[in-house]
């Protein structure tokens, strides 16, 4: 009996793999090979299905931000349960930030290949900031776009760097939960109207 195809299983099993990748090795030193060979998938069909690395590169990055936009929506009215909520999403999600730092270091300040959709990526979130500073909720002392730079480094940067976390911080649990107290605070500050 001949095996059964499923292309959407196998579309999923190369975004994972690529995830994976990517998120070692960056695009410039992520491989085709390696992708198609963890996801028990033949190399042709991650192109037919992704073109190039650079676009499946493109999509994985941006299935990951809606992800993260879906889980953890900006809520000006509840920073701290944001922090909280992006704290504990990048603790179980870590390629996330992974592929942000690639991408920087691959593109720097050159346009991305999909900017016009990250630009409305990030204007919703700006947007949020923005209703919030409306209604008086949070500073308009700083702009909404900066406020958002601010406020995702803060609480993203233990994860992108957990070497400095532990020499800085500690390695004990309770550490941990005194730097996330220590960062909800920060917040709270930068956003005090």
């Amino acid at each position: 009996m001949a095996a059964v195809r499923d292309p959407e299983a196998t579309k999923a099993r190369i975004f994972e793999a690529a995830v994976a990748e990517f998120s070692r090795r960056g695009i410039a030193g992520a491989r085709i090979d390696r992708i198609a060979a963890a996801a028990k998938a033949n190399k042709q069909l991650i192109y037919a299905y992704f073109g190039n690395k650079a676009e499946l590169f493109t999509q994985v990055l941006g299935r990951c931000m809606v992800d993260l936009a879906s889980a953890v929506p900006v809520d000006p009215d509840d920073i701290d349960g944001w922090v909280d909520r992006l704290l504990d999403y990048h603790a179980a999600h870590p390629e996330l930030l992974r592929l942000l730092f690639w991408e920087g270091i691959e593109y720097g300040s050159a346009e991305l290949p999909d900017e016009p959709a990250r630009q409305d990526h990030y204007a919703r979130k700006v947007t949020a900031i923005e209703d919030g500073q409306a209604r008086g909720v949070i500073t308009d002392a700083i702009p909404a776009g900066d406020l958002l730079i601010l406020l995702t480094a803060l609480t993203n940067w233990m994860t992108v760097v957990p070497q400095m976390r532990r020499i800085l911080a500690g390695t004990q649990d309770s550490d941990r939960d005194r730097l996330r107290t220590s960062i909800k605070e920060a917040a709270r500050r930068l956003v005090a109207p």
